[in-house]
Parts: C-alpha cells; structure tokens; sequence
C-alpha cells in the first residue's frame, strides 16, 4: 500500500509516516517511480508505534523495542532493553502517586470551606 493508503489506515498523517520511516521505526521499499510501498504488517507496526509513544517511550527506545515485540526475537537480547521499559513505567507510577497527591491537597483546600476573595 502507498504512504496514503497506510495514513488513511491508520488515521496518522503521511509526515508522521515519513518520521517513523526516518527514525527506523517503520520501513518501506521505493517503487521504480519513487513512491513508497507499505507492507500490510505496516497498519500493525504504526499502531505499536503509536501506543509505545502514547506511553511516553522516545523513537529510540520503540526502535529498539520493535524487534522485541514480535514472535520471533531472542529473548537474551530483550533482557535489557525490558528493564528499561520497566523503569520507565515505574517512573510514571511514581508521576500518577505525585499528581495524586497534589490532588487530593487541593480537594482538602477546596472542601475545608474556601471563599473566594475579591481580588485587590
């Protein structure tokens, strides 16, 4: 499929496609004309791509990831790169605790009768 064919596909716009192509996160081959072509595998890959950024992952690390996440990677190979994924969601438990917390100050503040003020 063309870079139009996968952007309508996967509602991600053809830039972004051109991105994830230049980051090697995703990969085409050239056409004798010049225009890309998407294997089908591709609708699946923009997908993982799109959910390991949603998760605060760099290009960097989903490209290494990538090769990880299919069926037939070597385990050794993973070992780490899964621990450093582990420690980026351990780093957005700890953000959700913080924001958590702020929030239940504010909702203590709020509760505890506040009045708003006539500004000077």
């Amino acid at each position: 499929m063309r870079i139009g064919e996968l952007s309508k596909a996967t509602g991600v716009s053809t830039r972004a496609l051109r991105y994830y192509e230049q980051q090697g996160l995703l990969r085409s081959e050239r056409r004798p004309n010049g225009y890309r072509e998407y294997g089908p595998e591709s609708i699946e890959v923009v997908a993982f791509v799109q959910d390991m950024f949603d998760a605060g992952l760099s290009s960097e690390v989903v490209r290494e990831i990538i090769p990880c996440a299919g069926d037939t990677h070597p385990r050794d190979d993973c070992a780490e790169l899964l621990a450093r994924v582990q420690r980026v969601r351990d780093e957005l438990v700890r953000q959700e605790q913080q924001i958590a917390a702020r929030r239940r100050r504010l909702d203590t503040y709020l509760a505890d009768g506040y009045e708003a003020r006539p500004a000077r």
